[in-house]
């Protein structure tokens, strides 16, 4: 004890450590499954809504990048691949091939930046438009499916 810490002072930060410890416990051990499942909703939710003409956002930005195969095929073809994705994760079966499925539609995502430049940008490179944050929020999703890849061979990715 220095000369200036009191007891009580030490008594506080042996208080201090032990919830601080108590908390960081909980959080080792829930974080993953609360990432997994928040990232299966994320997926769910936009896919589901790729089913339903006119309802998705993001409906116009994909038909616009996609020029290349019809749209009223690929759409559904999405919906459906979002929505595998999200019950993958939900779930935690299959997280390999689930994983695999995440990143391979996260390259597709960004077409829009390299495609459609004045859709997603007002001034490169710090002007984004709201379709340009849509689409670079999935650097967030990117990097949840990494914590996920990483942790796949661990038992902690069920936990």
């Amino acid at each position: 004890m220095s000369r200036n810490e009191s007891f009580e002072d030490r008594i506080a930060l042996t208080y201090f450590d032990k919830i601080d410890r108590t908390i960081s416990n909980w959080m080792a051990r829930t974080g993953i499954t609360v990432l997994r499942v928040g990232l299966g909703i994320i997926f769910i939710w936009f896919g589901v809504l790729k089913f339903f003409p006119g309802l998705s956002p993001a409906e116009e930005l994909v038909r616009n990048t996609v020029y290349f195969v019809s749209p009223d095929l690929f759409i559904p073809v999405l919906a459906a691949w979002e929505t595998l994705i999200g019950l993958g994760l939900i779930s935690g079966k299959f997280m390999r091939l689930t994983l695999l499925l995440l990143f391979l539609q996260m390259p597709g995502t960004a077409l829009p930046l390299v495609l459609l430049p004045d859709v997603v940008w007002t001034s490169f490179p710090f002007g984004l438009t709201l379709e340009g944050q849509y689409i670079i929020k999935n650097l967030v999703l990117i990097g949840a499916g990494l914590v996920l890849g990483g942790r796949v061979r661990s038992r902690l990715t069920d936990e």
